[in-house]
């Protein structure tokens, strides 16, 4: 029996937390030895590792739920999930199937979006948001379709690059006086517009420490101080991860072999202890070995 907080917990014991973004099981089981108690999938990342496409609507539910689910799993007894649900994936009886599909796979945190379909990362360009009373409607769907008093609807706006920071934070009030349990202001482009928004809102309000975006990247304290729940990292383990990537195929390329590179790598042994071969290894011991 797990002892790990919910988030709804975690958020009403008004302790500032973070949550890395995991792209793939071998990120979900090193967040689990780290000891992590939660995690973001993150739609951007998940579909970039699973698919090797662009975070602009092409995948779908049907993908998605399937690796948040393998999320869940992995991260069963140890972690939250904290789950991207882009815009639903359509309207509003999409919207229902979403947050019944996500949160019978064991999602803690549905996050949708306000932006038009198909969406695109909160980001990048030329992003396109639906009329607030939509939204709205979205938002009261979702709560009415979820069944666990501890599933948590967040509810993002991105609308401060078409509608500036005025038009961002109406929709949130907007968002918040429709029942959301969480709000999100994607990509704010400074701590004055970060506290801003958290000073007019009196909600619980999650902050996007998105690595190479929009929004500046701050210390967990300054965020707390700030007035931010909590946090999510999407981006920081992918980009390190494709970083070190690169720089062990680089040597590869240029030498053939492994043999003398700096990158750091991790115990294989170790790896083979986390992943769960010892589980393994003891079964066979058990059932297929035999004794002379």
């Amino acid at each position: 029996m797990s002892n790990k907080l919910t988030i709804k917990q975690k958020i009403q014991s008004g302790e500032f937390f973070s949550v890395p973004g995991v792209q793939d099981m071998i990120c979900a089981v090193m967040a689990k030895s780290v000891g992590f108690d939660a995690v973001y999938a993150s739609g951007y990342w998940l579909g970039a590792s699973a698919y090797g496409l662009p975070d602009a609507g092409i995948t779908t539910y049907t993908q998605m739920l399937d690796r948040v689910s393998t999320l869940v799993k992995t991260m069963e007894g140890t972690a939250s999930v904290i789950a991207d649900a882009d815009t639903g994936y359509g309207g509003l009886l999409n919207m229902r199937e979403t947050v019944r599909g996500f949160e019978a796979a064991g999602v803690e945190v549905i996050q949708i979006e306000d932006q038009e379909f198909p969406k695109k990362c909160g980001h990048t360009r030329n992003k396109r948001v639906v009329p607030t009373d939509v939204m709205v409607r979205k938002i009261k769907v979702a709560l009415e379709a979820r069944c666990n008093p501890n599933t948590l609807i967040a509810a993002r706006t991105d609308a401060r690059q078409s509608e500036g920071f005025q038009g961002a934070l109406d929709r949130m009030k907007a968002y918040a006086e429709a029942g959301a349990d969480i709000l999100f202001p994607e990509a704010l482009e400074s701590e004055i517009e970060m506290r801003d928004m958290c000073n007019a809102i009196d909600k619980p309000l999650m902050a996007n420490m998105a690595d190479g975006g929009k929004t500046p990247i701050l210390s967990a304290q300054k965020l707390a101080d700030i007035g931010f729940a909590f946090a999510i990292f999407p981006a920081a383990t992918s980009l390190a991860a494709a970083e070190s990537i690169k720089q062990i195929l680089s040597h590869i390329k240029q030498t053939g072999s492994s043999y003398k590179t700096e990158v750091p790598m991790y115990d294989f042994n170790e790896f083979c202890s986390l992943i769960g071969f010892e589980d393994v290894w003891e079964f066979e011991r058990r059932w297929l070995e035999t004794k002379d």
